[in-house]
């Protein structure tokens, strides 16, 4: 199962963190777009609880900082990256040995991170792609692939190429008019995305390993943070999830 929380926020720029009170240092406080997505899966005996977190600045898209926790039977596991204009540094802590340590990457020019497509191929500021065209990128693999292939992130290069004419798609929501997004990995990797044609641009259906798939079962707009009492979860059919027993 796979929720897609996607909020706007005062965000910190020395501290890439929520700032408390935006008005307390507005220099240092710009509003960031992000997306939280959950997946939790069943892997045999045990199930695997995931987190990734994207950052966005809402007025470019860039992206700011990206974080990913994951907890399953075995332990967790926290990684966590900030951008700069030409730099990206983090770290992951993990319960192996071998997979913790400092994140120092460099940030080419029109690189794109395989979490960012996620905000990116949605066009809130504008279409990704031109209908028809396709372009070759610096590509840096998602945290989550990372973490099940057991690789360290190092980048690559993909191709993405938006289909000339729009589709229609039919998921549990119901059927949309969708753009179609295709992502060529140079690992051998390849995912498809379907963005709603109209405004906001949700995501219809989506499919990159290390996930088989996704589909849209229902989508509001809600001030969640206030549906956390007693009697929130009947929003829940809203997403077309089930009320927890």
């Amino acid at each position: 199962t796979a929720v897609m929380i996607f909020v706007t926020e005062p965000f910190s720029e020395s501290k890439r963190v929520k700032a408390d009170d935006a008005a307390a240092n507005p220099a240092d406080t710009f509003t960031a777009l992000k997306l939280n997505l959950v997946r939790d899966f069943q892997t045999g005996i045990y199930d695997y609880n995931t987190m990734v977190s994207v950052f966005v600045r809402a007025e470019t898209m860039e992206p700011a900082k990206v974080s990913f926790s994951s907890a399953e039977w075995c332990g967790h596991v926290y990684t966590e990256m900030t951008f700069a204009q030409k730099s990206i540094r983090g770290t992951v802590a993990s319960y192996f040995e071998g997979e913790s340590g400092p994140i120092s990457l460099a940030r080419p020019r029109n690189g794109v991170g395989e979490d960012e497509l996620f905000v990116a191929l949605r066009g809130l500021r504008g279409d990704f792609l031109a209908a028809g065209a396709t372009r070759t990128v610096p590509y840096l693999p998602g945290v989550l692939h990372a973490r099940l292939a057991h690789k360290p992130l190092e980048w690559t290069q993909a191709t993405i190429t938006r289909a000339a004419a729009s589709e229609k798609v039919t998921v549990p929501a119901g059927t949309f008019d969708a753009m179609r997004y295709d992502v060529k990995i140079a690992d051998g990797r390849a995912g498809t995305f379907f963005i709603e044609s109209a405004y906001p641009h949700r995501i219809v259906r989506w499919s990159l390993p290390p996930d088989v798939s996704g589909e849209l079962t229902g989508s509001a707009r809600l001030e969640y943070w206030r549906l956390n009492a007693q009697g929130g979860e009947s929003h829940l059919k809203d997403l077309g999830l089930p009320a927890p027993r």
